[in-house]
Parts: C-alpha cells; structure tokens; sequence
C-alpha cells in the first residue's frame, strides 16, 4: 500500500470512531431522556393515586400553597387544625398584628404562611432546618417566624382559656352528676410532663420519678374536656400536690370555685385540699362503700385524662422539646392548650385513636 492509500485509510478510520461517538452520545441522551420521561410519568402515577385517595402530600420549597386547597382530613394531619379553624385562628391573630413581614429585602412572608409555618412546628417534630426547605425560607427566618406567632398565641391566652361564669359553672357541675352522681362538681385536675433537656442552671431539679427530664403541666378541665386553666413550668421532681400550691389557682380557688369542687387522683388525696374529691389510696384494705366512691371519681376524672392525651398526640412538639430554652417551652406549652381549646370548640376525635388518646410516660404519679 502506497502512502496516498495509508493517508486516505487513516482519515476513513477517524471519521469512523467519530461516527461511533455520536452515536454513543446520541444513544444516552436517548437513554436518559427515557428515564426522565419514566420518573415524570411515576410521579404523575404516585400523585394521581394520593389524590384519588384524598390525600395530598407537602412537597417540599415553596409549593405550600398547595395546603390551602387540600381537603379538611389532608390540612387537618398537617397543621392539627381544620381548614376553618385556621381561617378563624388566622383572623384573630392578624387583628392582635400578626401581618406581613420584610426580611433583608425579600418578598413579605404573608400571615396565612406565617400561621401554617407556626402550626406545622406545633404538630410535627421537625426542626428548623426541615421547615426551611418546606416552607422556602431560611432557618433563622423559620425560627423568627414561628417565635413571634408563638409568642402572639401566648398574649391571646385568656381569649382561649378562660374561667367559666355562673350559669357555666351550673351546667358543668349537672353534666358530671350525670356521668358520676357526684355533685357540686364542675371540672377535674391533673398534670403531665413534657420533655426537655436537661437545663443548665438546677438541672437535677428537672429529673422526674420517670428517669428523664421534664417540666410540668398542670390542666383543669370541664365535662366537654377544655381547659379551664393551665399551669406549666415547675421542674419534673415535683409532685402535684406542690404544685397545686405553686399556682396561681390555689391562691383564688375560694373566689373562682365558690361550693363547687374539682375531682382529682390519689396524688391530692389529704393534702389539705377540701375543694378537691380525690380517689383514696388502695391500700388492699379499702370498703366496698370507699371503692364505690374511688370508680365514681374515677369515671368523673376520666375526662382530664382524655384531654391531655389529645394534647400530645394532636401537638406532637410537646412529646419532646429538646433544644429549647426554659421560657420558650413554657410558652409551647400554653399555646398547645390554648390551641388544643380552638380543636374542642368542635366535637372531633383523633383518626389515629377514634376510642381515646393514650397518655404514654407523661402521667405525674
């Protein structure tokens, strides 16, 4: 083979290898436009079948508008509340001036997105980084937002927990003759502990007999299972009778019970509180006459057990508040319950537990 021939072989095989590479390329890009086109039409498919189940899942950046349009059980397992108990909520707190806000020279954040970003930290357990990536905002701007809501929900705590008057009182105290002939009784008292880090200053005070650290809550409730007052932030160690006696309540029960009286667990029994008709110790030795009168107690109290079991497992945040100052847990807390009375305006039960929500490690024995 003569040297023209070589040179005019060697062009033909170089234009051949650059034939075999785009057809390689052309191949993968073939390849992965398919793949796309395979995980778009999954998604389609994954979508379809929620929606056709009424279900619609919270896609993560700033697609949260979508909530807004989602049926009530769909809002409801987000944000704990219904559509229109946040459109109420949503009015109260922007007539107290909870609006729009700049930051840094962003778009406002609107109320209704303010609001949702406060009411998914109270129902979930996810933490500010998650809630920045789902709501489109960035961690501090999170953390921000959902103390200056949270801290507007505390300053409207006696428009949503509120002693009742006279004419309440009256009915309350014939609800529970009903469920328990016992009378002159208007609500039941009880506390519960909340998880929290051990804090820095007199952390062994927090140590509960449970073997973690806690603060306490201590709830009187009605027949219908709303808060009538609440009490949160003495360390976990102590029990309720001291509490009782921390409390605002106990320094004005004359003025705010009258003859009435509450019901309360052995905790209070012989404590020196003759407002409260507390279950005797059962100590094997108890008459048949005293344990007739502990189930009747038992069946009056039963509600205050109820409504602090809803409390947690509707406002998940309160099952653990690790990594939270003292002052702001407090603050979770009260407004758990003052959301928890914006729930009870309605007659609802948890999807979850149709037959009672479970308190699990929280009691106060």
């Amino acid at each position: 083979m003569d040297a023209r021939s070589k040179v005019v072989v060697a062009v033909a095989l170089l234009e051949l290898k650059k034939l075999q590479e785009r057809y390689a390329d052309c191949l993968s890009a073939v390849m992965m436009n398919a793949s796309e086109e395979d995980e778009r039409r999954r998604r389609l498919l994954i979508t379809a079948a929620l929606r056709a189940r009424g279900q619609i899942v919270l896609k993560a950046g700033g697609q949260w508008e979508a909530m807004l349009n989602a049926d009530d059980d769909a809002f409801r397992r987000h944000f704990g509340l219904s559509k229109a108990q946040f459109a109420s909520l949503l009015t109260r707190l922007q007539e107290r001036g909870v609006a729009k806000e700049h930051s840094q020279g962003l778009p406002p954040v609107p109320a209704s997105k303010r609001v949702l970003m406060f009411l998914w930290y109270m129902a979930n357990q996810n933490s500010f980084r998650e809630m920045s990536d789902r709501f489109d905002v960035s961690p501090s701007s999170a953390h921000r937002i959902v103390l200056g809501v949270l801290a507007a929900v505390c300053a409207m705590g006696p428009t949503f927990v509120s002693w009742p008057d006279a004419g309440e009182r009256a009915s309350s105290a014939a609800a529970f003759q009903r469920v328990c002939g016992l009378g002159g009784v208007i609500g039941a008292v009880d506390g519960c502990h909340v998880r929290v880090q051990r804090p820095a200053v007199r952390g062994g005070d927090y140590m509960n007999g449970r073997c973690f650290y806690s603060v306490l809550l201590q709830a009187i409730v009605d027949e219908r299972g709303r808060f009538l007052d609440v009490f949160a932030g003495p360390p976990g160690r102590l029990g309720d009778a001291r509490m009782l006696r921390a409390s605002s309540f106990y320094d004005a029960r004359q003025e705010m019970l009258g003859e009435y009286r509450l019901l309360g667990d052995s905790a209070y029994f012989d404590q020196g509180f003759p407002f409260i008709v507390a279950c005797k110790p059962d100590d094997g030795a108890l008459s048949e006459a005293e344990l007739q009168q502990n189930r009747r107690i038992s069946r009056g109290r039963a509600v205050v057990d109820q409504a602090l079991g809803r409390l947690k497992c509707r406002w998940r945040r309160l099952r653990d508040l690790q990594n939270t100052r003292l002052d702001a847990v407090v603050m979770v807390v009260l407004a758990a319950c003052f959301l928890h009375n914006v729930c009870a305006e309605a007659s609802e039960t948890c999807p979850d537990h149709p037959h009672g929500c479970p308190r699990e490690e929280d009691g106060n024995e």
